[in-house]
């Protein structure tokens, strides 16, 4: 039975990536596609190497021996796939770090771990610092995630039961997956609930239960200029904006010290060898824990105490 397509993706990108030389497409099928039958194999190498170019990856051809020019192989060049040195301000470093950290996410890792070992076992001479390119980093901790991500990439239909906070029961959800979004520190599921026949968002936390794909994929499309964070705010708004207070070690936070609406420098910090500013801004509604957490040791949250023990919360679990 052939591994799913986010899967096969994964393992092909990783496959061609850690070559050290171009590796032959019988090769390929072997160690990747050992089901499949030779059209198959073709049809799917073919769509999964499409899709890789298609995403920004530089899918290479080149002769395997330099001797002979009738025999080709692929890989990926790191170099390449890299991006290019970016010089950015202060305030655009920070939002950048904060929205390029990738999740944690089991599966993925297993994913690495699986095609890497594969590929040492086959006797391949790989370059694993190639995947220091691709490593991800933001946790996705939700048992609903696996299965919501899988089938938002092949656009299958799911169900899953799914508790309100406002009800006292859960109900059953039939749901077409459009995306996931991270927001507030939760996972966001964006689709097109077919009971209902609207759109709808569900907080990945609140799916009770396991979640099951129904179908075959590629059943329906996105809607086009669908913006996914535009839905969340228009159907699950935040709670109006509050008063925050941070101190801030002096000449970092710059992206709160811009939004501040006042300044204390100065004042007693909780590390005397060094100079803290205490700041009070309006939080926005979404992502402030996420981005007080980036700042590590740099920022330190003292009002308001609800978002204080959540982020203390979030800090005894990686501990």
């Amino acid at each position: 039975m052939p591994a799913p397509k986010s899967e096969r993706l994964l393992n092909l990108l990783i496959m061609l990536l850690v070559q050290r030389r171009p590796i032959a497409k019988d090769r390929i099928r072997e160690l990747l596609y050992p089901d499949s039958r030779p059209d198959a194999f073709e049809k799917m190498f073919e769509r999964d190497k499409e899709e890789l170019r298609s995403l920004g990856v530089p899918v290479e051809v080149a002769q395997l021996d330099p001797l002979f020019d009738d025999e080709v192989g692929y890989r990926i060049p790191p170099d390449e796939f890299a991006l290019p040195d970016v010089e950015l301000t202060p305030e655009e470093a920070a939002v950048v770090s904060l929205a390029s950290r990738v999740w944690q996410q089991a599966t993925m890792a297993q994913a690495t771990t699986d095609a890497v070992r594969k590929l040492s076992a086959a006797g391949l001479d790989v370059d694993l610092t190639a995947l220091e390119i691709a490593q991800p980093r933001l946790t996705a901790d939700e048992p609903a995630f696996e299965t919501c991500w899988e089938a938002v990439c092949d656009r299958t239909r799911i169900e899953f039961d799914y508790q309100r906070p406002d009800e006292p029961d859960s109900r059953r959800r039939h749901v077409q997956p459009w995306g996931l979004v991270r927001t507030s520190g939760r996972w966001y599921l964006v689709g097109f609930d077919t009971d209902r026949a609207a759109e709808r968002v569900f907080r990945l936390d609140r799916v009770q239960g396991g979640v099951k794909k129904v179908g075959a994929p590629r059943a329906y499309d996105v809607p086009p200029d669908t913006d996914l964070r535009e839905t969340i705010d228009r159907l699950a708004p935040m709670p109006a904006a509050e008063r925050a207070v941070l101190l801030v070690r002096k000449d970092t936070g710059h992206s709160f010290r811009r939004r501040a609406a006042r300044v204390a420098e100065g004042v007693e910090g909780p590390d005397s060898r060094t100079t803290w500013d205490r700041v009070e801004l309006e939080r926005p509604a979404r992502g402030f824990i996420d981005e007080v957490l980036y700042h590590g040791p740099d920022v330190v949250l003292l009002e308001p105490a609800a978002l204080r023990a959540q982020i203390v919360a979030r800090l005894e679990v990686v501990a």
